[in-house]
């Protein structure tokens, strides 16, 4: 029965706050309660009617309908701080274990000013509330810093909206569900250790270089791709090319069978799966730094050697999702 109940709470609750990354408050998802110094208002309230009652005082009456009263504009007060505020949420930015992901909201009003709005995650404490004032016909933007402990693909936490403004007697809050997801890859090894052997090296020691070596081919020319690294683009021939050819062209090094960089999980063997993840986000940061052409092998799953940031963000994200990651 008390499952069931749940149950019904939670599909009733999920209909009502549909995940988005816009969030308007209107009259129907604006929750507002009398705070604790509020009870204590109401609370001293009953006590004057009661005693004036008693008493038979008329100023005591007055007393008590004034401060019932302005009791009630504060309700009123309090409620309209949140009432046709509206907020978007900017895309977040993928983080790595144990570092925090900035959300950037933004806050729209088109009435007038809005003060002491306050905003957190729902599953944190008051003590987490970020804090700003909205000017009247104007915007305002709040950073809230967040913590993932677990790599993966992460829904992002419930937001809380709320405000006390102006005597703190109540309180008011709406509730946002954030339709994004954050990228939380595993925490690069520190320090990095050096990257492993070019696959099909002859000596175990010798470790995979740009330079030509013997048996090296040097292709004439070709057009910049993106994603080529800026060392291997011809300067000189596109400074003397002028503006009558704003084409840039690269020196591409074709290396042997054999010879291309492979960070494979194999090559961190002997330690446990996350600490060997993370030793593969650290080779991939670096092998990126350097530019060098680099593919990544997690079992039968791999991604061919390339460069640029689409790569080395595919290669995160194959880390982040890889087989035992949690979700």
């Amino acid at each position: 029965m008390l499952n069931a109940l749940r149950r019904r709470f939670q599909a009733w609750w999920s209909l009502r706050h549909t995940p988005s990354d816009t969030h308007l408050m209107v009259q129907r998802n604006i929750y507002i309660l009398p705070s604790r110094p509020g009870l204590f208002f109401c609370a001293t309230l009953l006590l004057l009617l009661l005693a004036s009652i008693n008493e038979q005082l008329s100023l005591g009456y007055l007393l008590t309908f004034l401060l019932t009263g302005a009791g009630l504009a504060s309700m009123h007060v309090t409620h309209g701080n949140l009432r046709g505020l509206s907020l978007d949420l900017r895309a977040p930015a993928p983080a790595f274990v144990g570092e925090e992901t900035t959300l950037e909201i933004r806050l729209h009003n088109r009435a007038a000013a809005r003060h002491g709005i306050g905003l957190r995650a729902a599953d944190q404490g008051r003590d987490h509330l970020a804090w700003t004032d909205v000017p009247a016909q104007g915007h305002s933007q709040l950073q809230l810093r967040l913590t993932m402990p677990r790599r993966g693909l992460h829904a992002l936490p419930a937001l809380r909206i709320e405000t006390r403004f102006p005597f703190g007697l109540f309180g008011a809050w709406s509730v946002w569900r954030p339709a994004s997801q954050v990228w939380v890859y595993p925490a690069p090894e520190q320090p990095c250790p050096p990257l492993p052997v070019a696959s099909g090296s002859a000596d175990p020691q010798q470790t995979l270089q740009l330079a030509p070596l013997p048996g090296q081919d040097l292709d004439e020319v070709r057009a910049y791709r993106r994603g080529d690294s800026p060392r291997q683009i011809l300067w000189k021939k596109a400074a003397q090319a002028g503006d009558e050819q704003q084409q840039l062209w690269v020196r591409d090094t074709r290396s042997p069978r054999g010879r291309d960089l492979w960070l494979d999980m194999v090559d961190a063997a002997g330690r446990d799966a996350e600490a060997r993840l993370s030793r593969l986000c650290a080779w991939v940061l670096k092998a990126d730094a350097q530019g060098l052409p680099y593919g990544l092998r997690l079992g039968s799953r791999e991604l061919g050697p390339a460069l640029g940031a689409a790569h080395r963000q595919a290669c995160l994200e194959l880390l982040a999702q890889a087989e035992g990651a949690p979700s």
